[in-house]
């Protein structure tokens, strides 16, 4: 599944432990156009979200093949994205501007992991 939903963001905030999320995207294109098709979605959420709703990439990397997993258990693309507070997430993901291009990043992939990390020490 690569829709996220209202349920999953409600869970979302009520484990929120406060402070910033850096949410861990590992994504595997579709073979037909894909990358192309998850580009146009990082193109229509563009600055405007970011600054709206105070996202910055940390990471954002190529896979390559994985030393030691299940196999198939390799991604094309990492990314790490930082947001002040997983309220900003989640506000970010019902903000009706950004649920009208969403369907683009569902398009885009076969298989994705949007998990929510904690940063640890300060």
């Amino acid at each position: 599944m690569n829709d996220l939903t209202d349920h999953a963001l409600d869970v979302l905030l009520a484990e929120d432990p406060g402070g910033p999320v850096v949410m861990l995207n590992l994504l595997r294109f579709r073979p037909d156009g894909g990358r192309e098709t998850y580009q146009r979605y990082v193109d229509a959420v563009g600055e405007r979200m970011g600054v709206k709703y105070g996202l910055t990439i940390d990471y954002l990397g190529e896979g390559g093949r994985a030393l030691v997993a299940e196999e198939g258990q390799a991604w094309d693309m990492v990314a790490l994205v930082r947001y002040p507070s997983r309220r900003a997430f989640a506000d970010m993901a019902r903000d009706p501007e950004y649920r009208a291009v969403a369907h683009l990043r569902t398009e885009a992939l076969v298989e994705s992991v949007l998990q929510p990390t904690v940063p640890l020490g300060g």
